[in-house]
């Protein structure tokens, strides 16, 4: 029988893939861009974390354990990258939109907040944490200035990972309740995708 995550895995494989083939994440991780760029980028997910955050709860067992969030972190980050007041750079069109979907959404009973976290907490756990080492290689990042790659309160990222799959395999929920989360994490990740072309185009214009 399917687990629950690998169906959310192997269910939005292709809208993962496609968030990742964005032209803006390939140019980031492939060190054609800038720190500025890098900047930008992490401004717009301020937004979408501070809105994520907002539905999670100060304490919570997996999936929402609270030593997962980041925007603290971001913050901090941003600071130290030159962005005193991130909230005073203008939301992107395709940043309002996945902000709008996260403010629907409701507590931890919401299955769809569910799809969302997962989108996004174990992707910093995965991927993330490639992106957070090739962004100080390629533009000489400090630690301190990406600290939202670093889970301080997380000592074994792999174990994590493990049990966070597994409290997700232990979910009641309902038949039509898991369609509606597969369906929500397909929806995440194509967010994600415009939130990268739109940041793509900012770097088109800029140029």
């Amino acid at each position: 029988m399917t687990t629950i995550s690998a169906l959310m895995r192997e269910s939005s494989m292709s809208d993962h893939k496609s968030a990742e083939s964005a032209h803006f994440i390939k140019h980031l991780m492939g060190g054609e861009l800038s720190a500025a760029d890098y900047t930008r980028y992490l401004n717009q997910l301020a937004y979408v974390y501070q809105a994520l955050e907002r539905n999670l709860p100060s304490e919570a067992s997996l999936p929402f354990a609270p030593e997962l969030k980041r925007f603290d972190s971001i913050v901090a980050d941003l600071e130290l990258l030159g962005v005193a007041d991130w909230a005073q750079t203008p939301m992107l069109p395709a940043t309002a939109s996945y902000v709008a979907r996260l403010e629907e959404l409701g507590g931890i009973e919401d299955v769809r907040l569910v799809a969302h976290h997962y989108t996004r907490y174990l992707g910093d756990l995965s991927g993330g944490q490639a992106i957070g080492a090739l962004v100080r290689r390629h533009y000489g990042l400090t630690e301190e200035q990406t600290s939202f790659y670093h889970f301080a309160q997380i000592p074994a990222v792999v174990p994590f990972k493990e049990a966070y799959r597994e409290a997700l395999d232990n979910l009641d929920v309902t038949d039509d309740e898991l369609l509606v989360l597969v369906s929500e994490v397909k929806f995440a990740f194509r967010l994600n995708q415009q939130l990268f072309v739109e940041l793509g185009d900012q770097e088109l214009v800029a140029a």
